[in-house]
């Protein structure tokens, strides 16, 4: 307070003479503000560099000319306005920090200049705008390298009181230990697709993060993913493949003998037929071999050659005649 003027609230009744609500003659019924100005970034004011709050914050900074006009019009508090650059049909919403700037300019800060796709020097149009108190605001930041920071909540919430208004789709510029952080606006609360803006002067703002551009989750990096390369195993070699002296053969009297290689083929199949495969017992179960059952003896073997059998059965013939 000094000489009846509130740093708080510049615009009191003091500073209208005490005619805030009733300004007679000298209020405009036209509540619009819309002025075309040049724009600049902070850091080509002078000592713009030495102004880290203002370049990474939401407000921007007018001529006096600006001031003196939106004192005599009967405008809602706090001032916010929308910019707009009509040759890229884009636009942003924003606050007020001071009005210092020469006549005809306008500074904002570089990702504001960014959001709005201008360069330096040109025109957009600066017209105020009453904008809901906001209630949510969802967030993305760009990079992983936000989630080195500690207590994010409260180095987001320590930057954002450099703001006025959120607009969704807007990627904003944090500094924090001399790295800047950039963070994009998802989602507000309340959404109107009119202005796609909130305001966050003197409201409970819930805050929402979002998984960061190019963040992994730990659980999805663990799992190992799985091989697609095919690997042509080796073919088995046929045991009919290869056979010694396979040739075929001419005898003396002239029949032609089969291959060696087609009655390996044989022995082969007639191999592979009599194969019963790997032995399958169930659970609990031992084996402990076939039955044995022991070779005939010799004795058994000529007993039943000599019953079998008898020597020398046939008739025979003589040379002489039988004696009568």
């Amino acid at each position: 307070m000094f000489n009846g003027f509130n740093d708080d609230d510049p615009f009191g009744t003091n500073f209208f003479g005490g005619f805030r609500h009733n300004l007679g003659g000298f209020v405009n019924p036209n509540r619009g503000f819309s002025e075309n100005y040049r724009c600049f970034p902070i850091a080509m004011m002078q000592n713009g560099n030495e102004r880290e709050n203002v370049n990474y914050g939401g407000k921007i900074i007018l001529p006096q000319s600006a001031l003196e006009k939106l004192s005599q019009l009967n405008i809602s508090y706090p001032m916010l306005f929308r910019l707009i650059n009509g040759a890229e049909n884009k636009h942003t919403h924003t606050g007020v920090l001071e009005f210092i700037a020469e006549e005809g300019r306008v500074y904002l800060p570089q990702w504001m200049m960014e959001t709005l796709g201008t360069e330096p020097g040109s025109i957009i149009e600066v017209k105020n705008v009453t904008l809901p108190l906001g209630s949510f605001v969802k967030i993305q930041p760009q990079s992983t390298d936000f989630l080195d920071i500690s207590d994010h909540r409260a180095v987001l919430e320590k930057a954002l009181r450099n703001f006025s208004t959120l607009t969704m789709g807007d990627i904003i510029q944090i500094n924090y230990n001399d790295k800047i952080y950039e963070i994009k606006v998802l989602e507000v609360k309340p959404h109107y697709e009119e202005h796609l803006g909130i305001s966050i002067v003197e409201t409970d703002l819930e805050v929402d993060f979002a998984p960061p551009v190019g963040y992994v989750d730990p659980a999805e990096q663990k799992a190992k993913p799985t091989s697609h390369m095919v690997i042509d195993l080796p073919k088995p070699v046929k045991k009919s493949e290869f056979a010694v002296f396979g040739g075929g053969g001419q005898s003396l009297r002239g029949k032609t003998k089969s291959s060696a290689v087609a009655a390996n083929q044989d022995d082969n199949r007639q191999t592979e037929g009599d194969d019963d495969g790997p032995f399958e017992l169930p659970f609990g179960q031992l084996y402990f071999g076939f039955p044995v059952v022991p070779p005939p003896s010799s004795t058994d073997n000529a007993t039943s050659t000599t019953s079998t059998t008898t020597a020398f059965k046939g008739a025979g013939q003589t040379l002489r005649s039988k004696k009568k």
